[in-house]
C-alpha cells in the first residue's frame, strides 16, 4: 500500500507550472510535526495537478495549514554537475484548505478559504510522471 495522509503548514507560496500539453502542476512544501511535540519533524514536497493545482496556487500562501491525502513517489535525476540524486515527494490526490493562523486566532473562518476542488483523474498524473 502506498498512501500518505497528513497535515502541515506551507513553508513558501505555491508555484504553478503548466506542461506543454496544458496540464497544470502546483508544487509546494509543507512542514509537518508530530502531535504534542514542539518544532517540525520534517518537510515534504507536494505536487498536485489540474483543477486542484490551480485552486492551490490561487488560494494558498505561506503559513496556511492544509491536509493532504496522496501517495509517495520516488524520483531519481541527474544534477547539473552530473551527480545522481533522488527525492521522495507526495503526489496529492486531495488537498483540503484548513483554517489559516489568522482566522484561528480571531475565532472566525478565513475570507481566503475556498471550497475543496475535486482531485484530478489519474490519467493526467500518470502521463506527466512517465515523461
Amino acid at each position: 500500500m502506498n498512501r500518505w495522509t497528513g497535515t502541515g503548514h506551507i513553508t513558501k507560496s505555491p508555484r504553478l507550472l503548466e506542461t506543454d500539453n496544458g496540464t497544470a502542476i502546483c508544487t509546494l512544501r509543507i512542514a509537518v510535526r508530530r502531535a504534542g511535540k514542539q518544532g517540525h519533524d520534517g518537510y515534504f514536497d507536494v505536487k498536485c495537478f489540474d483543477a486542484q493545482a490551480s485552486a492551490c496556487a490561487q488560494y494558498l500562501k505561506a503559513g496556511r495549514e492544509i491536509a493532504v491525502d496522496g501517495r509517495l513517489l520516488f524520483d531519481e535525476f541527474q544534477t547539473q554537475d552530473g551527480q545522481y540524486a533522488s527525492r521522495i515527494y507526495i503526489v496529492a490526490e486531495r488537498v483540503e484548505f484548513l483554517a489559516s493562523r489568522n482566522s484561528r486566532s480571531n475565532g472566525q473562518a478565513s475570507d481566503e478559504a475556498a471550497p475543496d476542488q475535486p482531485a484530478t483523474d489519474g490519467v493526467a498524473r500518470e502521463a506527466h510522471e512517465a515523461a
